[in-house]
């Protein structure tokens, strides 16, 4: 596989022992809309890579600029409504109705995206079960959906800093250097 492709996965993941309902989880980060900066890294397999991911999150679309380690742009992934756009660093444009659709056919398997907004706020995504564990001061430390195990490692005050995503054989380590309110 491309190192960029590996890149532009990462990115879009940039990014889940109790039983819990779905979103039942308190969100330490509740803010409906938020904006991310991260430090990500990938490993698959024999294959690894690192880049940067700038992420602006609202209820009705999704911006994120994926880019090397210095600074270099590999792709953008929007959403809009109910359709999603990736656009590669050589501007091969593809559109979809289904985000993990998108990426199983541009990257060769699916990412999860349905939870990721939920994910990097230490809360169980909406309709789907979850398990989760949690640190003596009610944090979640561990959380398990949709065949991910996202393990938290760190926090800064409320919200998840350090985070770690694993499913079959795929390792994502995500550190989040800035996090706000969007604007």
């Amino acid at each position: 596989m491309p190192r960029s492709a590996l890149v532009l996965w990462l990115g879009a993941i940039a990014a889940a022992c109790a039983l819990l309902p779905p979103g039942e989880a308190p969100a330490p980060a509740s803010q409906e809309s938020f904006e991310v900066s991260a430090r990500v890294a990938v490993r698959f397999g024999e294959k690894s890579a690192t880049g940067r991911i700038q992420w602006r999150h609202s209820a009705a679309e999704d911006d994120m600029l994926i880019t090397s380690p210095l600074g270099q742009g590999i792709a953008r992934i929007q959403r809009r409504a109910d359709e999603f756009e990736l656009v590669t660093a050589d501007q091969r444009r593809y559109i979809a109705s289904d985000a993990e659709a998108l990426t199983e056919a541009v990257l060769g398997w699916r990412l999860p995206l349905a939870g990721l907004s939920d994910w990097v706020r230490a809360r169980a995504r909406s309709g789907s079960p979850a398990r989760s564990l949690r640190d003596d001061r009610n944090r979640v430390v561990e959380l398990d959906q949709d065949d991910w195990r996202i393990e938290y490692q760190d926090y800064e005050g409320e919200r998840p800093s350090k985070l770690r995503l694993i499913r079959d054989g795929l390792e994502i380590r995500m550190v989040v250097d800035q996090w706000q309110a969007a604007r």
